[in-house]
């Protein structure tokens, strides 16, 4: 239905010839917009309604027993189904510091949380397979807890600006136990009003370049430079994506397009979550909390780790 609405605005509303750059760009548009907005209205509100019942009190509760290690997995694993973007995940991992748990920790959760979105996840899935998805999940997941890991053997405590060690993180008005499934609908309706403010423009820009490279980028330039031929492509990819900022769902589109022009799926995956785990604007988010030596190890420690993933699942996969 939606591709066949797409197909009556370009080809016929519009009287764009069918094969043409212009039409196959401005139709990858259309019809990538009012999908992943649809799926945005319902995949939100639902994850919203799991979010009430995961209130950032209660994940440090939950982190706060374990030890290191174990720690490092629950707290990657907690960031997936947390649907927290970088800008909420800066204060809760201020909260996690604050509340004495090992700097590893609270990184394995920063790493997962903007990098195994939950939203993403299921887009992945309706554009991809069940097996790109998992795909997903696993190369976040190993991410995460290896960087937390490494970071966290470091010992780079000090390495936090002062104040974070004196900010108290007031306790909710209400717990989750309280909250009624009215209160439940009504946050997830107001939160996904917000998460399509913060996302709209973003979503948008990413299908407008997604839809560019589908129409205008050539096949051979894109083999060329990010092909299976080309054994720097990985580290490429996340050089390129390191600059860019957007949300995991606004890739999406993206990554559809290098897919369908040959890119490999362990650099499109390595550009993916170069964007939403490393990006530069997301480094001056965490300069307010982070000196300037622990954010060059947070980059070096991820970006490495997300290359090698990137090597790794190009090589196993066909």
């Amino acid at each position: 239905m939606l591709k066949a609405l797409a197909d009556l605005l370009v080809y016929r509303w519009f009287g764009i010839a069918h094969g043409t750059r212009l039409g196959d760009s401005l139709n990858f548009f259309f019809y990538d917009t009012m999908k992943i907005f649809l799926l945005l209205a319902v995949i939100v509100f639902v994850v919203a309604v799991i979010r009430s019942f995961f209130p950032p009190e209660r994940a440090k509760r939950i982190l706060g027993r374990k030890r290191e290690f174990v720690g490092n997995i629950l707290a990657a694993l907690l960031g997936i189904v947390t649907p927290f973007c970088s800008c909420s995940a800066v204060p809760l991992f201020i909260g996690f510091v604050e509340s004495g748990l090992p700097l590893g920790v609270t990184f394995s959760f920063l790493i997962s949380s903007p990098t195994v979105n939950e939203v993403a996840l299921i887009m992945l899935w309706g554009l991809f397979g069940w097996e790109i998805a998992m795909l997903y999940i696993v190369t976040g997941l190993v991410v995460a807890i290896i960087g937390g890991i490494v970071i966290g053997r470091l010992h780079l405590e000090d390495q936090l600006e002062d104040y974070v060690y004196k900010i108290h993180m007031g306790e909710a008005a209400a717990t989750a136990e309280q909250l009624t499934w009215s209160d439940r609908f009504e946050y997830a309706r107001e939160y996904t009003k917000d998460i399509f403010r913060r996302v709209w423009l973003f979503v948008l820009i990413g299908i407008g370049i997604g839809a560019w490279i589908h129409g205008y980028v050539p096949m051979d330039l894109v083999v060329k430079y990010a092909g299976p031929g080309n054994p720097f492509a990985v580290p490429i990819a996340v050089l390129i994506g390191i600059p860019l900022y957007s949300n995991a769902a606004g890739t999406i589109p993206i990554v559809q397009a290098l897919m369908e022009k040959g890119m490999p799926m362990g650099t499109v995956l390595a550009f993916m979550m170069s964007i939403v785990a490393i990006s530069a604007p997301e480094m001056l988010i965490l300069r307010k909390v982070m000196k300037p030596k622990l954010i060059g190890f947070f980059v070096g420690i991820v970006g490495i780790a997300i290359i090698i993933v990137g090597y790794l699942f190009n090589a196993i996969l066909p």
